[in-house]
């Protein structure tokens, strides 16, 4: 599987290793698309670029990183048709794919350790969403995230 990661400046390190587990040890190819070093740099433009990979079939998940997990997931969440979940314990992760379809899963680097990271990668990567009753409840999100944003289109154009 090909993954994008991204992180910011607070989870570089861990990006990093996370990244050398996905090769070394699970087998998948990775796509980084930044930070690049421990200097300052604002997360959203990284999660977009994720977000924006996956839309766009150049991977097929994505994984991001930055000090609580939350702001790299808010920001993922403004592509359309990106659904990225927060996830800090095995049954979140689990249920990030097989409830939720989420494409992307994020971490906080300052919340959680590189260990933990990567039993939480391992267990949403072994994972395939198969609808059911959480096809029809991420179809009604979708559904409802295609009204917005027709809406919100049709808002900016009279700005």
């Amino acid at each position: 599987m090909e993954i994008g990661i991204g992180a910011d400046h607070n989870a570089f390190e861990a990006k990093e290793e996370l990244k050398n587990y996905l090769t070394q040890e699970l087998g998948h190819e990775v796509r980084d698309y930044g930070c690049y070093s421990v200097d300052a740099v604002d997360y959203p433009g990284i999660a977009f670029k994720v977000g924006e990979a996956i839309i766009n079939n150049e991977v097929e998940r994505g994984i991001l990183i930055c000090g609580t997990g939350i702001g790299v997931a808010i920001s993922a969440n403004k592509i359309p048709g990106i659904r990225a979940a927060q996830v800090h314990d095995p049954y979140s992760a689990e249920r990030a794919q097989l409830s939720n379809n989420a494409q992307i899963i994020t971490f906080g680097a300052k919340i959680i350790g590189v260990d933990v990271m990567k039993h939480l990668v391992k267990e949403y990567l072994s994972l395939t969403f198969k609808g059911g009753n959480s096809g029809r409840k991420v179809e009604q999100i979708m559904e409802k995230e295609k009204e917005n944003y027709a809406t919100s289109v049709d808002n900016f154009k009279k700005c």
